[in-house]
């Protein structure tokens, strides 16, 4: 740290005894000029900045030498990686403080300034008010990024999902946090959004995590078989670690059957590589053992029934030559009407969802070609009756 600081700090010190040196030497020279005293003040300026400078340095050195303690490149790095969140933050706000401090301590060098500040100070209670209300949204962003610093609810390289996007955490600041997404970009946050809004940490307590990979097949798929493959691929697969191997049916709706497979590894980049080669080695199982097991959707009626595909659809029956249904006392206390079926009107209903008849359609095309020829079919003799 010494060696560092001696290092880091050699620039400001030395700027600092040359404008000490130059200062002492005005001010015991005399009868110099009416410059000598503007020079001086210059050179107050000068050294009041210079003094800032190498505080600043003096923060940031102490700020490494406490971070080298801490090793995030191990195993387990949660405390690690949130003793330098909190570090980097107060780092950062440190060196703020700073540069205001000096920066007040030079206007503080000027007579108007001293008058102007006296007066801010009777006046603290109205800035005050109206600072907060111009600056609300930013003290905001700035509590709550010391609130997730010392909270730890998020740290440095902990694996979230926001906004739909996996990513681990690459910086927090006192305003924003940047989320390294898996490919590459960042997303830049303001901190109030992991203090307001719910988001997933995968790394929280620890990196180990499940994933699932979710299947479509058939329902004459072999479970056992395809158990036996699942062990097959899990066990020769480095990237799992042994905790968590399972393959469940949760749906079977419909055509079709879902499966779920259920993995573990010890972090999430690692399971995201886990899942696609289950996923993979599973679906040319299938391929290449069970084909018949394959999704399909199904169109397939009872036996003995004649689907509308292979014959034909069936005529629909003329309710002047269909014989006439029994009425409701004929049919005794048993009698099961539908919508369709069962009774005058429903086979009524039924003609009009099916059509008209073919006789209805001749008909109506004697009628078309009589209205065409100027006349009715009425008024025209009717054709022989074949």
């Amino acid at each position: 740290m010494t060696a560092d600081l001696s290092r880091r700090g050699r620039t400001p010190l030395r700027a600092l005894l040359v404008l000490v040196a130059l200062t002492v030497v005005l001010e015991a020279a005399d009868d110099l000029g009416d410059w000598t005293e503007v020079v001086v003040h210059v050179l107050a300026l000068a050294v009041i900045a210079t003094i800032g400078w190498l505080v600043a340095v003096a923060v940031f050195v102490a700020a490494d030498a406490w971070l080298a303690r801490y090793d995030v490149d191990v195993a387990d790095n949660r405390h690690a990686r949130r003793v330098r969140t909190q570090i980097s933050l107060l780092r950062r706000l440190a060196v703020v403080l700073v540069a205001v401090l000096t920066l007040a301590a030079m206007l503080l060098t000027f007579p108007g300034a001293r008058a102007a500040g006296a007066s801010i100070l009777a006046s603290a209670g109205v800035i005050s008010i109206v600072a907060g209300l111009a600056a609300q949204t930013s003290l905001a962003n700035v509590f709550a990024g010391l609130q997730l610093a010392f909270t730890d609810a998020i740290r440095v390289d902990d694996v979230v999902v926001v906004e739909e996007e996996w990513g681990r955490i690459e910086e927090i600041t006192l305003t924003y946090v940047v989320v390294h997404l898996w490919d590459d970009r960042r997303l830049v946050l303001p901190s109030t959004y992991f203090t307001t809004t719910p988001f997933e940490n995968w790394t929280r307590k620890e990196s180990a995590v499940l994933g699932a990979v979710e299947l479509d097949v058939d329902w004459t798929t072999p479970f056992d078989r395809m158990r036996e493959e699942l062990d097959r691929l899990v066990a020769g697969d480095e990237n799992w670690d042994e905790r968590v191997k399972v393959l469940q049916v949760t749906d079977a709706v419909g055509s079709l059957v879902r499966v779920r497979v259920l993995v573990s590894a010890q972090d999430a980049g690692t399971l995201w590589d886990l899942r696609c080669a289950v996923r993979e080695g599973l679906v040319g199982w299938l391929q290449r053992e069970a084909p018949h097991a394959l999704p399909r959707v199904r169109n397939e009626g009872a036996p003995g029934y004649e689907t509308a595909g292979r014959r034909g659809p069936r005529p629909a029956p003329d309710p002047r030559t269909a014989p006439r249904p029994a009425r409701p006392a004929d049919r005794g206390p048993a009698s099961n009407e539908g919508l369709f079926t069962g009774s005058l009107e429903a086979r009524r209903r039924s003609q009009a969802f099916t059509g008209p008849s073919e006789e209805d359609q001749a008909e109506r095309a004697r009628n078309d070609r009589a209205a065409a020829d100027g006349g009715t079919a009425e008024q025209r003799p009717a054709p022989p009756a074949p």
